[in-house]
């Protein structure tokens, strides 16, 4: 059997560190990017929009229901954009409500847009593509989206004429249509006029939607997977347009195109080349990842129960301020620096290791904010930071636990080579318990929770998995290579593992009572 420090390899544990950490840094510092930490609404203030809700049915009235599931809708749709700690809330009830809904950072164009749209979808084999322009007679007025009939009669042809889709405000979307009705609309750049058949799938048959880069591409998609019914009608409807001939503007008509309609819009108009069998498409559109990413989100969260009307967009400021996060980073400084100065005076040349490890841990944690900031949206907030400072204790006890582990070992009897392998063993199961439930906690409550505490959880499951890395990657595998030192072995008072505190219990105590009787008089001996 092997001698136990043979069992592991710290130079290769160190050498894994040192490559994650370069990996962690060049993505964070990556020329061209954005190097900083996203704050939270608290913290550096953003945009608030209100928005009053209106029935899809003239003059129904909105159930608290509908409103529950509006809030809910709107919730997901602005967390699409990261972990932004977006708050959504309702004031009034009824007809007579208002939802408010606040996002740090956010653009207000990006958010009224992502928060009003309705996003219902359908997609609709293309009859004719019309130059974007509108076919009016004089004094009469170019109409607007969506012209919809039962049949394709001249009265339709005629408004779809009249559409004029160099008008900004005809293709700005937003008002549902019918998917069992023919339609007359305008693709999102104004550049072409579509009469467009009934729907073949519906947005309701839509099961998963995410913004994709495909490979060898230069723009990003949005795939669509379908259900079995909208797989089914897709194969169906592809492989009868595949056979038709290509569209354009004045060309034939119908055409192998078919239209992806939002909001009765034409987001995507592309070409059926070929049957699609396996019950996924994407849509393109030369779209940016922010377009995609916000597209797939409204799709994935599905169609508002509401329609809603945009009343107020205003910029608001910190809540919290500047002043609170320097105190809230003060007092995590304080607290690191008790803790390392606790590890020193304890463990001595063991606290020096624990002191590096915290402060590195630091460190990637710093890297690792910036790169879920620029990559999922992550906003730290001061509940976020207070989820950071709870973390140096969770680390620290990894330390303790550790270290704990090497003093029995010598207490038994082994060298400090085998206390520091043997040790480590016994720790880890400890240390992985813990940190197993330390990190369950913080996926629960970010699961059940909203806005800030589902922050402080995120943060305080991300530190937690930081805090693993580090022990196993840098504290033991330092404790090791210093175990086999020969200063270390030594064990000298500096060492922190000196007789004083690895000499089993019993015996110091009889050490102690040896060394008292050899100091006594002959009389206090011989009585």
């Amino acid at each position: 059997m092997a001698s136990p420090r043979n069992l592991s390899h710290p130079w290769r544990s160190l050498a894994a560190l040192f490559i994650m950490l370069i990996g962690l840094f060049v993505w964070a510092f990556f020329p061209g990017t954005d190097n900083t930490i996203r704050l939270g609404l608290d913290l550096q203030g953003g945009t608030q929009v209100i928005l009053i809700p209106h029935a899809v049915t003239e003059g129904a009235e909105i159930t608290e229901e509908q409103l529950q599931q509006t809030v809910t809708i709107l919730r997901n749709r602005v967390d699409g954009l990261g972990v932004a700690e977006a708050e959504v809330t309702t004031q009034g009830s009824g007809s007579g409500a208002a939802i408010i809904v606040s996002v740090p950072g956010t653009s207000p164009g990006r958010l009224v847009d992502l928060v009003q749209r309705t996003a219902l979808l359908d997609f609709r084999p293309v009859y004719a593509v019309l130059a974007p322009t509108a076919s009016v007679v004089k004094g009469e007025k170019a109409g607007t989206v969506p012209v919809q009939s039962v049949n394709a009669d001249a009265a339709f042809e005629k408004a779809v004429l009249a559409l004029d889709c160099t008008d900004p405000l005809t293709i700005a979307g937003g008002t549902p249509d019918d998917p069992t009705k023919w339609l007359g609309t305008c693709s999102k750049d104004g550049l072409g006029k579509y009469v467009l058949q009934p729907a073949f799938i519906k947005g309701t048959n839509v099961t998963s939607a995410s913004a994709q880069l495909p490979q060898n591409g230069v723009t990003f998609v949005v795939s669509l997977g379908f259900d079995s019914e909208g797989a089914k009608a897709l194969a169906t409807a592809s492989t009868t347009l595949s056979a038709l001939p290509d569209c354009s503007i004045g060309g034939a008509s119908p055409c192998n195109a078919f239209a992806i309609v939002l909001d009765g819009i034409v987001t995507s108009a592309p070409r059926f080349n070929e049957p699609i069998i396996g019950g996924t498409a994407q849509i393109e559109g030369n779209f940016s990842n922010e377009q995609a990413t916000d597209l797939a989100n409204i799709l994935k969260y599905g169609a508002l129960p509401v329609t809603l009307e945009t009343v107020d967009v205003t910029s608001v400021s910190a809540t919290v301020g500047e002043d609170q996060l320097q105190a809230g980073i003060i007092a995590g400084l304080l607290g690191l620096a008790l803790v390392i100065i606790f590890l020193l005076i304890y463990y001595r040349m063991l606290g020096v290791v624990a002191s590096l490890s915290l402060v590195l841990a630091g460190v990637v944690t710093y890297f690792v904010f910036i790169i879920m900031s620029k990559t999922l949206g992550l906003t730290l907030t001061l509940a976020g930071v207070a989820g950071a400072i709870v973390a140096i204790g969770i680390t620290a006890d990894s330390f303790i636990v550790y270290f704990e582990r090497i003093r029995d070992e010598l207490r038994d009897g082994r060298s400090l080579r085998q206390a520091c392998e043997n040790g480590w063993v016994r720790a880890r199961r400890t240390l992985l318990a813990a940190d197993f439930v330390s990190l369950m906690a913080a996926v629960v409550l970010y699961i059940l929770s909203v806005g800030s505490v589902r922050g402080f959880a995120f943060v305080l499951g991300v530190t937690t998995i930081i805090d693993v890395a580090i022990a196993f990657l840098f504290t033991h595998p330092v404790v090791v290579l210093m175990g086999r030192s020969s200063w270390l072995q030594k064990m000298g008072k500096w060492s922190g593992l000196d007789a004083a505190r690895t000499t089993p219990v019993g015996l110091t105590e009889t050490l102690a009572s040896r060394r008292r009787k050899a100091k006594a008089s002959p009389e206090e001996v011989s009585s």
